[in-house]
């Protein structure tokens, strides 16, 4: 398998994005809080290291998870997303900024935009490791994007192949 991005390029551009949002929040955000919500498993690297990174800049975090599922065990989208599992606290009226580990087709993000707006919070944003605008089906707005990629699978940091290699540090390339 061929090394995409480092763990080193990683850690760097999460740190980047952490700027970039709080600088992009609202302004009561630091005062109101900010709760960093991600589909569940892909996300949750990602979604610890921004955090963590995110704390100098925005001082009340809270996190929360949806469980969602289009892909099963292969690497291919189903096309139909599964709401496994909510929220475990509300979001009404407060700032979230929703964390995924890639944007793919858009389904399961459009989704789970969907699914918080109705839950009416202050504010969403969108913040995505991974972007594969070459494979969009739906479209969805994503504020920040750690890398555009091309149309490859990728494995690592979070991202799987039927619940393997989440744990590698670095993101390849499958089957190169």
């Amino acid at each position: 398998m061929k090394v995409l991005f480092s763990a080193n390029q990683i850690a760097a551009r999460v740190h980047e994005l952490a700027v970039e949002i709080a600088n992009a929040l609202p302004t009561d955000a630091n005062t109101e809080g900010l709760i960093l919500v991600g589909p569940l498993k892909g996300c949750l690297v990602f979604q610890a290291d921004l955090m963590r990174a995110l704390q100098p800049h925005v001082p009340w975090l809270e996190c929360d998870f949806l469980g969602l599922s289009s892909y099963g065990g292969g690497t291919e989208s189903s096309g139909t997303v599964t709401l496994r599992s909510d929220l475990g606290s509300s979001v009404q009226g407060r700032h979230v900024l929703l964390v995924d580990d890639i944007v793919d087709t858009g389904r399961t993000l459009a989704f789970a935009q969907a699914h918080l707006l109705a839950k009416q919070p202050a504010s969403l944003r969108t913040a995505t490791l991974l972007d594969k605008p070459a494979r969009r089906v739906v479209p969805v707005p994503v504020e920040h994007v750690g890398f555009a990629i091309e149309d490859v699978f990728v494995l690592g940091y979070g991202t799987d192949l039927a619940e393997r290699y989440r744990e590698l540090p670095e993101l390849v390339i499958y089957g190169t």
